[in-house]
């Protein structure tokens, strides 16, 4: 682990975060993964992170606690209902309510800011910009200018130690993704995608993520184990 680059991973619990993860160790990344506690409704992700965290043996895994619900704006993080049964056409027309207002903008600078930290230089985000619901922060323009911000913005890069923001799942479709990860060994009866789930953490089936995700694993022509179906 000593000779091995560090990388810091952003990990929600859900399918792309495993399995972005799951690539940096590939490549040889001695890896921390950080997850947020920000107020989610589907705060069930936080096991299902601590779970993959567990299964890929990463070096540490911090759940750092942030409280986005003090000024609402998502139906993830207020009592506004969490769209359900969307049609695929609709999927990416506009900007859903289930986006968080500047919320990779949040992760990433406090990714950023453990990396220094660490001495790591390179981050991990398993942003989508094919198969997604239309997020603006999943964009390659917002990953490139954040790079360009990153090291503008510490000490580390000022000095020339520049950063770098991996973003291999991209250009991907959820099958796609799929594919490799299940290449890579990801479990994804871990992982948990729903926006919305019930009591007792199952997946509602029907709101946007749970449609991606279904649509992936039937495009990729796989069972998805942590379905009940």
């Amino acid at each position: 682990m000593h000779n091995m680059p560090r990388a810091v991973v952003l990990l929600s619990g859900g399918l792309d975060s495993a399995t972005a993860l799951a690539v940096a160790r590939d490549a040889g990344y001695d890896c921390y993964a950080l997850s947020f506690d920000y107020g989610q409704r589907h705060r069930f992700e936080l096991s299902a992170a601590e779970r993959i965290a567990t299964k890929l043996e990463i070096t540490q895994h911090v759940i750092l606690k942030l409280d986005l619900t003090v000024w609402g704006g998502s139906a993830l993080t207020s009592s506004q209902p969490v769209p359900k049964d969307r049609d695929e056409a609709s999927l990416s027309v506009d900007i859903p309510v289930t986006y968080v207002p500047a919320r990779n903008t949040v992760f990433l600078s406090l990714a950023l800011a453990w990396a220094e930290v660490l001495g790591a230089f390179d981050l991990f985000i398993g942003v989508n910009a094919v198969d997604y619901s239309g997020y603006p922060d999943c964009r390659p323009e917002f990953i490139e200018q954040f790079e360009r911000l990153a090291n503008l913005a510490t000490k580390a890069g000022v000095e020339g130690n520049p950063f770098r923001v991996h973003t291999p799942l991209l250009r991907l479709t959820k099958a796609e993704i799929i594919r490799k990860g299940l290449d890579l060994g990801v479990d994804y009866s871990c992982t948990l995608s729903c926006y919305d789930p019930h009591s007792d953490g199952s997946p509602c089936g029907r709101c946007d993520a749970c449609r991606l995700r279904q649509k992936g694993f039937q495009e990729a022509g796989v069972h998805d184990p942590a379905s009940r179906s």
